[in-house]
């Protein structure tokens, strides 16, 4: 596991820190990208994002719906299946992940990359609608679908059959990232989350939840959008419900949060982890990596759900997309965030079980300017005596929770039998001097990741009761499922483009299983090779994107100045009248 781990963390260092040197600090080739063709769209397409917010949500509505146009979902499936996909684990989990190390600064920067991001979703899905395949259904393969769609069909068709190989890539990559980002992360955190509030096995949790996304992605895009179009606003719905009633709580506090939020973006203490010392890159690059992996603006995984909406205007579907990174980050993300900090469970150490086999005990090393090194070499042993680790010195690794030292082991949940003896981080054990075998220890510790959510959770409804860390237990369940059910969707359509139909239903198999392996991965390296195709997917895309961009202006003048929706509206209240009329026996 340490080899996986070292490759891991190899793999992500270059793909996220090669970049232009600024001072002491890297910024990566990959956020440039990203926030570059974030800023030249916004610019190129003047600032769509907020001309047209609102004409997203009036297509949102299904107002001008025409069901006798080609697609296999609504225009409010198709928002509800990619939302499923957005809207998920990252809003949970990867806001907490973000201010865990960056600080509450984290957030502003996932803001940023959300408001430019809404400019590239637009773009990106405004071309997945207009370069999309369709055929002809075939009832007795429903897996299949009929529109196929997203950035490799308006690579190989909008820059020309010489850019094939990049579409391929493109698809290749996506299909592989599916499997973690979009399926075993979801699962990962499920089991952890699980794992920590009734100690259920990550296999047990696994397996249920593998069964359920196999029993609804084997019905196709028309399956997933009915089931998401359900589970997306009702869990959505909860969740926020939830925050707003936390803030609710802690009115006086809002204005702090926000005062800490814009202060921490620009001149940051550090997130609790210590690892950035205050730098304002490492505080950014958390904002954006957690920011991109929360609302997927430009990895080209969106457009492949918007692409089989329902319509033959492929702005009107552009616009509701422009919806998500707005829906997801801005508003959802930030009710978290402010959760968290409001609540003071971000940089807060609270009575923990340290068990020494979890994904979340780590090693971390210590240096003499104060800067804490994340994933250390595992020791071949650590000494404590009467609960205090013995250390050598600076340098050492030190057995971390969540990347933070722990500084005092107990072998009793009240802490009142301080541990001596020694840890074998191989063996997983800890050895009293008295022969005591033990798989896990107790400790003040902080948390990260889905559990630190929780916590927030629970500490801010606790006027309400001792039950706030099981809605967030709830909406974990929902968004991690609903998430893995979409991406499933993503990847076969991946495996359609580069294999052909036949691959459709071998991919979802694999698929399956491949969730069900995630679910017992060690949380940080899920998260860590997500990270890392993440960032690799995005860059053909972005490509595209500025080439094809002349397109996207031509065809969002020629809607605008059209106004289809208008004939649409007239098209979708008749045949509403008609089947009112229907119903009443009148038609």
């Amino acid at each position: 596991m340490e080899a996986i781990r070292s490759l891991v963390d190899q793999l992500a260092n270059l793909v996220w820190n090669s970049g232009i040197n600024a001072g002491d600090e890297t910024i990566p080739y990959v956020v440039i990208a990203l926030l570059g063709v974030g800023v030249f769209l916004t610019l190129r397409l003047g600032f769509i994002q907020v001309r047209r917010l609102f004409h997203g949500f009036a297509v949102a509505t299904g107002r001008y719906d025409d069901p006798d146009e080609p697609g296999d979902v609504s225009h409010f499936q198709a928002l509800s299946t990619a939302l499923s996909a957005t809207v998920g684990i990252g809003n949970i989990a990867g806001v907490a992940i973000a201010i865990h190390w960056g600080g509450p600064g984290a957030l502003f920067w996932m803001w940023v990359t959300a408001a430019l991001g809404m400019a590239i979703k637009y773009s990106e899905v405004t071309l997945a609608q207009y370069y999309r395949e369709v055929k002809a259904p075939d009832p007795s393969r429903p897996w299949e679908g009929t529109v196929a769609g997203g950035p490799m069909y308006y690579i190989e068709r909008g820059m020309g059959h010489k850019w094939k190989p990049m579409a391929i890539f493109f698809a290749v990559i996506l299909g592989l990232t599916a499997f973690l980002t979009g399926n075993g992360v979801q699962a990962n955190t499920v089991a952890d989350t699980m794992n920590d509030a009734f100690g259920v096995a990550h296999w047990v949790s696994g397996l249920i939840t593998a069964a359920i996304v196999a029993a609804v992605i084997i019905g196709g895009i028309g399956r997933i959008g009915k089931v998401t179009g359900i589970l997306a606003p009702v869990m959505a719905g909860v969740y926020v419900l939830g925050a707003l009633t936390i803030i609710a709580f802690h009115l006086d506090q809002v204005i702090p949060a926000f005062m800490l939020i814009f202060q921490e973006a620009f001149n940051p203490s550090a997130g609790i982890a210590g690892t950035g010392v205050g730098a304002l890159l490492v505080t950014m690059m958390w904002g954006v990596r957690r920011g991109l992996f929360s609302n997927e603006a430009g990895q080209g995984s969106a457009p492949i759900a918007h692409a089989a909406a329902q319509t033959d205007e492929p702005v009107s579907e552009g616009v509701v997309a422009l919806l998500e990174p707005f829906i997801d980050t801005i508003i959802i993300c930030t009710m978290t965030a402010l959760v968290i900090i409001m609540t003071g469970t971000w940089d807060d150490q609270v009575p923990t079980e340290i068990t020494l086999s979890g994904g979340h005990v780590g090693y971390v090393q210590l240096h003499e300017d104060g800067r804490v090194s994340p994933f250390a070499s595992q020791p071949a042993e650590i000494r404590v005596e009467n609960g205090v680790p013995i250390h050598r010195g600076v340098g050492d690794s030190q057995l971390a929770w969540s990347e933070v030292a722990v500084e005092e082991f107990y072998t009793d949940l009240d802490r009142t039998r301080p541990f001596t003896g020694t840890i074998y981080p191989a063996q997983a054990e800890a050895v009293s001097d008295s022969g005591e075998r033990f798989a896990s220890l107790h400790g003040l510790a902080v948390q990260n990741g889905a559990p630190l959510t929780m916590l927030s959770f629970q500490r801010g409804l606790a006027p309400l009761g001792d039950w706030g860390h099981y809605l967030v237990l709830v909406t974990v369940l929902l968004f991690g499922i609903s998430t893995a059910i979409a991406w499933s969707y993503y990847g076969d359509r991946c495996a359609y483009y580069v294999l052909g139909p036949k691959a459709v239903l071998p991919y979802k198999v694999v698929f399956v299983v491949m969730h069900f392996v995630g679910a017992v991965l060690p949380l940080t390296i899920a998260w860590t090779l997500g990270d890392v195709l993440l960032g690799i997917v995005i860059l053909p895309n972005l490509l595209a994107l500025v080439y094809l961009s002349p397109k996207v202006v031509e065809l969002t003048k020629d809607y605008f100045t059209r106004e289809p929706w208008k004939e649409n509206y007239e098209v979708h209240r008749r045949i509403v009248d008609e089947k009112n009329r229907s119903r009443k026996g009148e038609g």
